[in-house]
């Protein structure tokens, strides 16, 4: 069941339709913006996956070193201690590497659909050890206090949760990584809850447990506790291998409507629906049997990682759910829901 309504000019932003910010490099792939108002515009905060101009027979990609500068490393394709069956990861000797840097970069819109480039406000670049491999997948929170930012630290030796604050989109304060690894899809609650703050993120092990939903609450959004499992994946389902949270949950009448990503061992990601207490979000009211979007359309099938629609981003107006998604993980577009229809749509979990 698939009950999105595609803008019609999808794809609303692809590689080709911005400059590369960094000397070098191509950009390879536009994915999953964090969405918010500002000075009465649509802004999208992009991932921006950046890679060298590829030589034949050559694989590169970039790397932060331990100055903070990019540098750039190169292995023949032919080179039998190189694995580049994925290509969004490779190993070689055992180390694994992505085969491109993610930072995040500022488009705003007047009409929700139209985006363009504001080079007034500076990218986001990935600082210091645990964000050599690049930072991905914001969520932008809107607050009385400003926007807070949550994505995807990559490294090395982490993949962790990192929280960034604005007021300006200017300036940041950093606040490190809130969430250890192996964590990430966090999405912070735009309000507190009886004095409390909570965020959806979603630890994960090779071993033990899987790839779940689990929500946090905490006192001041930097230290958290209470963890609960809200939700698991479903064998034999569209959500079989891993779930994760998708932009802040959004308050109704019926409860918190958090909008996930799910995806089947043949890596093909949808979208579903929880619905959740509005006094205690570790309560799930309801959840999608069916995904709410699929990956149907051309440009969500075919592309630099096909089968994949991906949101963590989205605007209310209403009864209307206006979400931006990374389709294929290559180009940026835009769909609508009813929310009542989302609702309508939910199988009972009592």
């Amino acid at each position: 069941m698939d009950i999105a309504k595609r803008f019609v000019s999808n794809p609303l932003l692809r590689p080709a339709d911005l400059t590369a910010t960094i000397k070098g490099m191509e950009i390879a792939c536009l994915l999953n913006p964090g969405v918010f108002r500002y000075n009465n515009k649509i802004w999208l905060l992009l991932r921006v996956a950046e890679r060298p101009i590829q030589k034949e027979g050559i694989i590169s990609f970039p790397i932060y070193n331990e100055e903070g500068k990019i540098e750039v490393l190169s292995f023949g394709k032919d080179d039998e201690a190189l694995d580049a069956s994925d290509p969004r990861v490779i190993n070689y000797k055992g180390q694994d590497y992505l085969t491109t840097l993610s930072y995040l970069r500022l488009v705003s819109s007047e009409d929700g659909i139209h985006f363009k480039d504001e080079t007034e406000f500076p990218p986001i670049f990935g600082q210091g050890r645990l964000e050599s491999f690049g930072i991905e997948d914001c969520r932008v929170a809107t607050t009385d206090e400003g926007f807070y930012l949550t994505f995807t630290e990559v490294s090395p030796i982490a993949v962790g949760v990192g929280l960034r604050h604005t007021t300006d989109w200017k300036t940041y304060h950093h606040h490190g990584m809130i969430f250890p690894p192996h964590n990430k899809d966090c999405a912070l609650f735009e309000e507190k809850i009886k004095d409390k703050f909570y965020a959806f993120h979603r630890p994960s092990s090779p071993e033990l447990g899987g790839n779940y939903i689990w929500l946090a609450e905490s006192p001041d959004r930097l230290h958290w506790g209470n963890h609960k499992c809200i939700a698991t994946t479903r064998k034999n389902s569209w959500d079989s291998t891993r779930i994760g949270a998708g932009a802040s949950p959004i308050r109704t009448e019926a409860g918190w409507l958090e909008i996930y990503h799910g995806a089947n061992a043949d890596h093909r990601y949808c979208l579903g629906a929880l619905l959740l207490d509005l006094d205690d979000p570790s309560k799930v009211i309801a959840r999608s049997e069916a995904p709410i979007m699929e990956p149907i359309a051309s440009y969500e099938q075919t592309g630099f990682f096909g089968n994949v629609v991906f949101t963590n981003g989205h605007l209310t107006e209403g009864d209307k759910l206006t979400i931006y998604y990374g389709a294929s993980d290559e180009v940026i577009c835009g769909a609508e829901f009813s929310i009542t229809e989302i609702l309508s749509s939910l199988k009972s979990s009592r």
